[in-house]
């Protein structure tokens, strides 16, 4: 019997899980300990990977894209995508009570102060933005979590890899070597990630973002490849150039919570230009 499966309770918010990454990617660590996770300790992100991990299939992965990436759910603006996302704060955690577009604004603004590039820049305000799935329905294993690959081996450089047990692509001989149903080095883009708001947010903005910008987001989650250099097997030569743009991204998007509140009346001209250069006023979702 798992004790740990009858006492954990799922994550209440996406606060608790951007506190959670905020808290096992510390600057300083090893990589050593990055792999020392306890279930004791964090049973309700132990339950969240436990879902995780037995439903993210090849077959609900394809489901999902052919769901979402016709992005047949309306018209929004970037602004009301944000303002939409909003009504995910949950005012009963006592650690934040950061808006979402706060913890944008934190995280494009830790951008901006290094002199990045705009679009650099505009990546960390809409990085986030693919959460909006939450609000379609969709449940939060479904939404947020680190990536990869479905239809090969997994890695066991993802967080809890024991808990893959009950993923029923398990028993798809197919699935299980390092290649799967892949060709070595074929290129990420030919390679379906487990779904979530990488993969969406990716899909709706790519085409008005450079393609550093477009790695970032899409590629943001995928910890096992750019933070421990898992499935190299399948990039090519490109994607090792361009996961260079997520590993610079990926600091900003971890370390710039903090409890100072941007604020959004004084810097909303400036994103409002900024979004203006590049999106149109009405994108496809």
């Amino acid at each position: 019997m798992r004790g740990t499966e009858e006492v954990a309770q799922p994550l209440q918010s996406l606060e608790e899980w951007d506190d959670f990454v905020a808290s096992r990617y510390q600057p300083g660590k090893s990589q050593e300990e990055f792999r020392h996770y306890s279930a004791e300790a964090n049973p309700g992100v132990a339950e969240f990977y436990r879902q995780n991990h037995a439903h993210q299939t090849l077959d609900f992965v394809l489901a999902k894209r052919a769901e979402y990436l016709p992005l047949k759910r309306g018209k929004k603006s970037i602004w009301e995508a944000a303002e939409y996302l909003n009504t995910l704060v949950d005012s009963s955690d006592p650690d934040t009570d950061l808006s979402q577009i706060e913890h944008l604004l934190q995280t494009s603004e830790a951008i901006r102060r290094d002199g990045h590039p705009r679009w650099f820049v505009l990546a960390g305000f809409v990085h986030d933005l693919g959460k909006v799935l939450c609000l379609y329905g969709e449940p939060q294993w479904a939404v947020v979590g680190d990536t990869f690959p479905v239809g090969c081996a997994w890695s066991d450089q993802i967080v809890f890899p024991e808990y893959f047990d009950a993923n029923p692509d398990g028993q798809v001989a197919e699935y299980q070597t390092p290649n799967g149903i892949y060709e070595p080095r074929c290129g990420l883009d030919k390679v379906y990630l487990s779904w979530g708001h990488d993969e969406y947010i990716y899909h709706v903005t790519r085409n008005y973002l450079p393609e550093p910008a477009q790695y970032m987001l899409r590629y943001h989650s995928f910890y096992p490849a750019h933070k421990h250099g898992a499935y190299r097997n399948l990039m090519n030569e490109h994607d090792e150039r361009m996961f260079e743009w997520a590993r610079k991204f990926n600091p900003y998007d971890l370390y710039s919570k903090s409890a100072e509140r941007p604020s959004l009346k004084e810097l909303r001209p400036y994103y409002e230009d900024l979004v203006a250069e590049y999106f149109p006023a009405q994108l496809d979702w």
